[in-house]
């Protein structure tokens, strides 16, 4: 049985997740990040994406996350987000709603702070939508 690492997930306001797993995939600004037993230590900043974790090329479980840090180290990750869901936790509702508000938004004259601002508000709506999806 290959080793076990411990994930945590903070955001300001909760911990999100506590919890011993064999894979963790962060989503980075350079691309996902996968960390195993005895991965180097390091420190990570987080884009939006989904973070997974669970068994390497098996079950996965998917958490939302959107900005923030990750330290690897002792064969522990600890997660400290800006936001952060469960898949269980996403109101798909209000992420449709969102993304739809984000559309309309980029389709008008935006100056260059309201486009970055819309463009990141779809990104997060398109991916707990996929998170989501996946869950059902």
């Amino acid at each position: 049985m290959p080793g076990q690492i411990k994930l945590e997930i903070y955001t300001p306001s909760r911990q999100v997740l506590n919890t011993r797993t064999e894979y963790v995939a962060l989503p980075c600004e350079s691309g996902e990040l996968g960390v195993m037993y005895n991965h180097r230590p390091m420190i990570v900043g987080l884009t939006i994406g989904v973070l997974r974790y669970g068994v390497p090329n098996g079950p996965q479980e998917n958490v939302f996350v959107s900005g923030g840090f990750a330290e690897v180290r002792d064969n522990q990750v600890t997660v400290l987000a800006d936001v952060s869901e469960l898949a269980e936790e996403i109101d798909a509702a209000r992420a449709m709603e969102a993304r739809d508000q984000a559309e309309r938004r980029l389709r008008q004259s935006l100056s260059a702070n309201d486009l970055v601002r819309s463009e990141l508000a779809l990104k997060r709506a398109l991916t707990r939508l996929k998170i989501v999806k996946k869950l059902h």
